[in-house]
């Protein structure tokens, strides 16, 4: 793919998570509503997920700081991933959501959907070959 195309979904991406973070202190109801209840503090939880979504999602934009910003993301993504296995477990709906089980599942793969992306605009994979010229 060309590079102008993989640099609108690094900004895209690293917008919507700029975008998710600040939400997560502007509004942080629904992110309060998915957690799992065996996880302590809540509130101090959603925000510092979502301090690092901003981070992330600034790092992602930046040149020099992409890759580290790129694993960054990937392990939230990671971290967060129970949210939405208790969603789907607990019938957990966001509010506003409609509450159809289908769309649960859909939530499921999506993360992935996004972790590849920051992958690939994050420049971790596909590793490009290494130069075999000396």
């Amino acid at each position: 793919m060309s590079h102008w195309i993989k640099t609108l979904v690094r900004i895209v991406l690293g917008l919507s998570f700029i975008n998710v973070g600040v939400l997560h202190f502007t509004n942080p109801t629904p992110f309060l509503a998915i957690m799992p209840p065996y996880l302590p503090v809540h509130a101090p939880l959603v925000a510092i997920s979502g301090f690092f979504e901003m981070l992330g999602g600034i790092g992602l934009i930046s040149r020099k700081l992409r890759r580290p910003a790129a694993w960054g993301l990937l392990a939230l993504l990671v971290a967060v991933y129970p949210a939405n296995i208790h969603m789907l477990v607990n019938d957990v709906y966001l509010p506003d959501m409609p509450q159809e089980r289908w769309i649960l599942w859909v939530r499921m793969p999506f993360q992935f959907v996004f972790a590849a992306g920051v992958a690939w605009t994050g420049g971790l994979w596909p590793q490009r070959p290494k130069d075999t010229q000396k």
